[in-house]
């Protein structure tokens, strides 16, 4: 399959849709979290937190077998299309607030055809801004890897096990073990219902994955998790997912160094995630 040529005509115009992050979504994620409600009506929101209250609701009839839309604005048009999130960035002007409603602009900013070692994959990026009447919030970019995919073919990763001479998380570290529920909440909360995350036959028998992927988003908010429990602003977030983590492993989220790195990922073996935050 040849992706330049299926996507060269392929250029969606900029949308904007208006929505919010209610209360009651904000103490359901802290529930996921095993948190009491972080934040009420009119409180900031947590960084990324929005990923929970603009979402899209395509029909049922409109899902493919993944469980992804078979058409959205910014999917490209490639066939047995596997999509994921790569990494992003996110800048905080002003954090908006828990009840409020915002306007969000997103727009394609580039789309490009890279050649890795597993064969050739599209790379999309896409901005997005969220607006307080003129003024821009919240300006975010997501990257996300999309390639063509016979299904049933065998992707070559295997569950990573935990090295038992790896340092101790620290005091600021997060912990997580995702299981089945957990991965089912986060599915729900985020009305995602891309079968990698719920459906062992389909995840291993059609996509190739060994288990259950946890969420590129999940791991992300994990490492957002270590700033907010100390009650420190984020000013911004630049984050590139390099490997997947799957349900039923212990995936730890800390610090590496003392200039805002971030990670999260199964101790002692490369992370599934690496980022910087800034104040």
């Amino acid at each position: 399959m040849d992706l330049a040529d299926a996507t060269q005509d392929w250029a969606p115009e900029p949308i904007t849709t208006t929505g919010g992050t209610s209360a009651w979504t904000v103490a359901a994620v802290s529930g996921m979290f095993d948190l009491d409600p972080v934040a009420g009506e009119g409180d900031p929101l947590p960084p990324m937190w929005h990923w929970f209250g603009f979402l899209d609701h395509p029909r049922t009839d409109e899902l493919g077998d993944d469980g992804h839309p078979l058409h959205g604005h910014f999917l490209p048009p490639i066939p047995d299309r596997r999509r994921m999130i790569a990494g992003g960035r996110l800048r905080i002007g002003e954090p908006m607030q828990v009840g409020r409603t915002y306007t969000r602009r997103s727009s394609l900013v580039s789309s490009q055809v890279k050649h890795g070692r597993s064969g050739d994959m599209l790379l999309v990026t896409v901005r997005t801004e969220f607006f307080d009447g003129d003024d821009v919030l919240v300006t975010e970019e997501s990257d996300v890897v999309y390639r063509s995919q016979a299904p049933g073919q065998a992707r070559g990763i295997a569950f990573d096990d935990p090295d038992a001479d790896a340092p101790a998380p620290s005091d600021e570290a997060v912990v997580l073990t995702p299981d089945e529920r957990l991965l089912f909440r986060f599915s729900a909360l985020t009305y995602n219902t891309h079968r990698i995350h719920y459906d062992q036959p389909y995840v291993t028998g059609v996509e190739g994955y060994p288990g259950l992927v946890v969420h590129g988003p999940l791991l992300a908010l994990m490492c957002l998790e270590i700033p907010r429990r100390r009650g420190r602003p984020v000013r911004s977030f630049d984050y590139r997912l390099s490997r997947p983590a799957f349900a039923g492993t212990r995936i730890v989220a800390d610090r590496t160094d003392d200039h805002g790195g971030v990670a999260a990922g199964v101790p002692g073996v490369p992370p599934s995630i690496t980022g910087t935050v800034t104040a």
